[in-house]
């Protein structure tokens, strides 16, 4: 837990720093059917109680901040229950590390939004933060670290650590949380069943991107046919459809359905076939 306390502190800055953290069930478990199945990378619940949802984001896609936005709300709300006073409401704050840019007319890695006023400055604190962090933005080199913050030291570590050898990054690193959070992807390495369980999350990363992009291929040459801008948005659809069924597939941990598979499909039968899968998730994660 160390690792994720020190990027978190580093991160957030926050007048009581973090102490200790509860890693919690990743899924959030939904009040109705239609409800959206939001499978987190971290969800945390310090020593106060406040809750921290942490994402790795390897595509940048059109409905990225909508995606955050709901996360970080569903978690606000999702803490009232019968009997609970608003005051008793914790804060949240929502970290999506993303490996690429999301705004290209930013002139920073890490963006921090709050609700706010414009008129006045007025922050509604101890509510919702939403934290943005561009790795495909960072520049930072490995001569400069040793004046580096603990923030930019992270960065380089999430985005180089894979290429270094244990010895050398243990002496770039010797802090005790990145000492930690090395010697676990070295262990990780050297176990089977959990190097498996890594690199087949890492696969369905890149299935994900490989779906959306191939449906947006084929939405571009239906637009040919039927307009443009329909088949774009034909396409992403179908191209969400695919990456979430090869997400859910991994997550109920069951055979794959392969891309030609998936692209004979009609978007109904994706869609029907991602609906299924979310609510066999849904009842594994209630359980």
């Amino acid at each position: 837990k160390l690792p994720l306390i020190s990027l978190l502190n580093a991160i957030l800055q926050l007048d009581s720093p973090i102490i200790d953290v509860t890693i919690e069930n990743p899924y959030n478990i939904q009040d109705f059917e239609s409800d959206k199945l939001s499978i987190l990378d971290v969800k945390a619940i310090d020593q106060l109680g406040r809750i921290y949802d942490v994402e790795m984001q390897l595509a940048v896609f059109s409905d990225l901040i909508q995606r955050i936005v709901f996360y970080g709300c569903e978690l606000f709300s999702g803490q009232l229950r019968a009997g609970v006073d608003y005051i008793e409401l914790k804060p949240v704050y929502s970290i999506c590390l993303i490996d690429g840019i999301l705004w290209k007319d930013a002139t920073t890695v890490h963006h921090r939004f709050e609700l706010c006023d414009r008129l006045t400055g007025r922050v509604l604190r101890e509510t919702l933060e939403i934290h943005t962090l561009e790795l495909g933005r960072y520049t930072l080199l490995e001569e400069d670290l040793k004046t580096a913050s603990i923030l930019d030291c992270w960065l380089y570590w999430l985005l180089h650590a894979h290429e270094y050898e244990l010895e050398e990054l243990l002496k770039l690193f010797p802090e005790t949380a990145f000492q930690q959070a090395t010697q676990t992807i070295a262990q990780i390495s050297q176990k089977t069943e959990d190097k498996a369980m890594y690199d087949a999350r890492e696969k369905a990363i890149h299935d994900y991107q490989s779906a959306i992009n191939s449906a947006l291929r084929a939405g571009k040459i239906e637009g040919e046919h039927i307009g443009e801008q329909r088949g774009l948005v034909e396409g992403e659809r179908r191209g969400k459809l695919m990456a979430k069924i090869g997400m859910l597939q991994e997550v109920l941990i069951i055979a794959l359905t392969d891309e030609e598979t998936l692209r004979a499909m009609s978007t109904d039968e994706l869609a029907e076939l991602a609906s299924n899968l979310q609510q066999t998730a849904r009842g594994r994660s209630s359980t």
